[in-house]
């Protein structure tokens, strides 16, 4: 349920859980098997010392950088968690080359287009680029090409063709801005999106 806050989560003896949730000022209390608390990140950059430093941080704490990985205070570089972005190991490993480089003084941007993120459910959720949902907050029109693996020949000969592949493209140019995917293996296959959206490709 949406706009719910769990109150309270009793482990029941024999197996399962009572949640308390309550919504719009009403709560009930349900039975579950398996309860997941997935509340979200958050960068800890509170102790760091940098208020001693020109670093700036914003509101929810994060290390504002530019596309060389340095911040406001030129001796200082940062990356992963800590910055902007998605709370992604390749994309702080990225980030970490990007700042090497310009440290070494080779010439170097975190410029991707880009970043693949992966749910590894079954099936799994795998997406790049532009979402629905993103292109509906940004007032961007596009155009949505769904597939449903359904009609894919190996997914059925696999017996798994449950899910489907979504292209997002600019309606114009037919510009690949996103791709999604739900199924097997979507985690290995989102990299064909993410090179689409990064290429250019329609």
């Amino acid at each position: 349920m949406v706009e719910s806050r769990a109150e309270r989560i009793v482990e029941v003896p024999g197996g399962g859980f009572d949640v308390t949730i309550s919504r719009g000022g009403a709560s009930r209390t349900q039975r579950y098997d398996q309860v997941l608390v997935a509340i979200g990140r958050r960068p800890n950059t509170g102790d760091l010392g940098l208020e001693h430093t020109r670093v700036v941080v914003d509101d929810r704490g994060l290390i504002r950088t530019d596309e060389t990985c340095r911040t406001d205070d030129e001796r200082i570089f940062a990356i992963g968690d800590v910055t902007a972005g998605p709370m992604l190991a390749h994309k702080a490993s990225r980030e970490a080359k990007v700042a090497a480089e310009v440290i070494a003084g080779h010439p170097a941007a975190f410029d991707n287009r880009a970043i693949p993120a992966v749910v590894y459910t079954d099936p799994e959720i795998a997406w790049t680029g532009l979402t629905e949902r993103e292109a509906e907050q940004q007032g961007t029109t596009v155009k949505v090409g769904r597939f449903p693996l359904s009609a894919l020949g190996r997914a059925r000969s696999m017996g798994r063709s449950d899910g489907l592949v979504k292209v997002i493209c600019d309606p114009e140019s037919d510009l690949v801005l996103g791709v999604g995917i739900v199924g097997p293996q979507a985690s290995e296959l989102i990299a064909e999106g993410t090179l689409a959206v990064e290429m250019g490709a329609t």
